[in-house]
């Protein structure tokens, strides 16, 4: 069941990660992320041997520690620094660098045990839609029932479109993605969607049709992204060749709107632009601080009167009248 919608939410046009944090747990809650040196079959021949074109040699963070310290160091030098920094109390480890779920089951259930304490109220897995078996969804479910700890899976989408996924180099389609969601949602897990909502092969019916799939598959929170050009990436020599133009602050502005007004009231926001350290970056959100890009953003939707979820509500609403 949903916690809260964005009607409750006077001071913010979509629902934000922090808002439902705090309605779920009571209180402020902080993501910290953990390597655990996992590969991808993405990158190790199984699928391909490139990767996707936008992915660098962190493997989608360069905020992890190393991975050759394990789960329960990483988690405590991150509790210790973070808990100090941000005055936060619970915590939600996040196996965020390449494809989580592509590892042995025995070595999963390591990585999890090691997460348990009482300052943990959930974990996040980050990981591929085709890179999920049964019998690690199965393991979860019993996880969470087990430890009472919530269980978030984080599958990369970026796009609806297929064709624009094969651009991506993605080796998914958008059945990979429906697929992983209802088992993900069949087993009472949480479910986190990534998306980039600039790329240059998509356009804003795109946009929207990535919003109401996320939407149909009862997603519970999102992740939205800028295309930003990572160093040592297929991207960044498609860039630097001319073969690839990124789209306009504005042109991400545009499709954010259109994104967020499609989008389920439910659904919490984690993020509505992403970041990448200026080292790491060719190019990186137009070269302007991702919380700029936001303000201008709710400012506006503000002044638009646009807020999340507004034209889908709009045709149900239009449907279920028509249907009286």
């Amino acid at each position: 069941m949903k916690d809260s919608n964005i009607s409750n939410l006077s001071h913010n046009p979509y629902f934000s990660y922090s808002d439902w944090l705090k309605t779920r747990y009571g209180e402020r809650v902080y993501k910290i992320p953990i390597n655990t040196g996992c590969g991808c079959p993405n990158r190790d021949g199984f699928l391909d041997d490139e990767g996707c074109i936008f992915c660098g040699e962190s493997g989608g963070s360069s905020e992890s520690l190393s991975e050759k310290l394990s789960v329960t160091d990483q988690l405590s030098q991150n509790k210790s620094y973070i808990g100090r920094r941000y005055k936060v109390k619970k915590f939600i480890p996040f196996f965020q660098n390449y494809t989580n779920t592509y590892l042995p089951l025995a070595r999963l259930k390591d990585h999890l045990d090691a997460c348990l304490a009482d300052d943990v109220v959930a974990i996040a897995i980050s990981t591929r839609p085709d890179c999920l078996t049964k019998g690690q969804l199965d393991f979860f479910e019993a996880f969470s029932c087990r430890h009472q700890v919530d269980i978030c899976i984080e599958l990369g989408l970026q796009t609806a479109n297929y064709h624009t996924l094969k651009q991506l180099n993605r080796h998914h389609g958008l059945g990979d993605f429906i697929d992983a969601s209802f088992q993900i949602k069949k087993r009472n897990l949480q479910l986190c969607v990534h998306t980039i909502l600039d790329l240059p092969w998509d356009d804003l019916l795109d946009v929207r049709e990535t919003a109401e799939i996320i939407s149909g598959v009862g997603a519970d929170h999102v992740k939205c992204h800028a295309l930003y050009i990572e160093k040592n990436t297929i991207l960044e020599e498609m860039y630097m060749s001319g073969d690839v133009t990124l789209l306009t602050m504005d042109d991400y502005i545009e499709r954010a709107i259109c994104f967020l007004s499609y989008l389920d009231e439910d659904i919490a926001v984690q993020r509505i632009i992403g970041r990448i350290p200026e080292k790491d970056s060719v190019v990186s959100n137009w070269h302007m601080g991702w919380w700029k890009v936001r303000d201008l953003l709710i400012e506006r939707m503000r002044s638009e009167q646009i807020f999340q979820g507004q034209h889908r509500k709009r045709k149900r609403n239009a449907i279920a009248e028509k249907l009286r």
